[in-house]
């Protein structure tokens, strides 16, 4: 088990043909549990209740400064989750999406005001599935990062690829442009409280997922994006996430890559087990 992650003074060479120098640092882990829509309210009570008794019988021994825990359940649970995690107050609750706006006329959505109220400290923005199924774009995305980061409230921020668009070789330009176009227009300090998911949307309830060989090559990329438009310092302290198809069993080597800071995790996230494991794997 990586105990830190600690960038040893290297020379990489980028998909951009750009040289980084990768100066000794140590970023912060994230295993972030999507639960999408699942659990009622009990079901997600005895969930909650089973990570927590992992927890404490297979305790994390680093730092808890170097990874966050997150647990991401349907608005319905917020408020009890919230209650709930005041026992173990190293694990952070994150909503599954917010509306662009912070109030008004909008039936049956969620404004970052009541998600900050239920107890919530993270959202989570473009989830593949809110881009495909609700038409979601890139410009709407920056928006909600806008007011999120606004209310005190922490994005994470989900980008990746399609099948075709991977196999027409474009998957960088894809990944550039909803980089580019849903954060950079953040200044420097706003940009540094973002936590990017990156989710090959091919992998994604497949089953299939990308070799840690292809997550790497990613969000290498997407570092030196980040390096590009702000700096070094802030390049290498973003969290860069893998989602999925992370599960149990190949998290611990997805998670060895140098630029992969952990998971944000879904149908695994629903079995307490797995859940913890991967956590342990971060």
């Amino acid at each position: 088990m990586r105990l830190f992650l600690i960038k040893l003074k290297k020379i990489i060479f980028l998909p951009t043909n750009k040289l980084i120098y990768q100066q000794n640092n140590m970023r912060t882990n994230v295993v972030a549990g999507n639960w999408k829509m699942n659990k009622t309210i009990e079901e997600g009570i005895q969930l909650v209740k089973e990570i927590q008794q992992l927890l404490k019988t297979y305790p994390v021994t680093r730092s808890m400064e170097s990874i966050k825990i997150i647990l991401s359940p349907p608005f319905t649970l917020l408020k009890i989750i919230s209650d709930l995690l005041k026992e173990t107050p190293f694990i952070n609750l994150a909503a599954q999406n917010c509306h662009s706006e912070e109030k008004g006329a909008f039936t049956g959505e969620i404004s970052v005001g009541m998600i900050k109220s239920a107890g919530a400290s993270y959202v989570i923005i473009g989830h593949s599935e809110r881009r495909t199924y609700f038409n979601e774009t890139d410009a709407l995305l920056a928006k909600k990062i806008k007011v999120v980061l606004s209310n005190g409230l922490l994005p994470i921020y989900c980008c990746g690829e399609k099948l075709q668009e991977r196999n027409a070789g474009v998957y960088f330009e894809v990944v550039k442009n909803q980089i580019s176009e849903g954060l950079f227009h953040l200044p420097p300090g706003e940009f540094s409280k973002v936590v990017i998911a990156y989710e090959p949307v091919w992998a994604i309830g497949t089953g299939l997922n990308a070799t840690p060989e292809q997550a790497e090559e990613m969000h290498m990329y997407i570092r030196s994006l980040i390096e590009e438009k702000y700096d070094i310092d802030v390049a290498t302290d973003t969290s860069i996430i893998y989602g999925g198809s992370c599960n149990a069993k190949n998290a611990r080597e997805l998670f060895s890559n140098p630029d992969v800071d952990g998971g944000l995790i879904g149908g695994a996230s629903l079995i307490a087990g797995d859940f913890v494991q991967i956590i342990h794997s971060a």
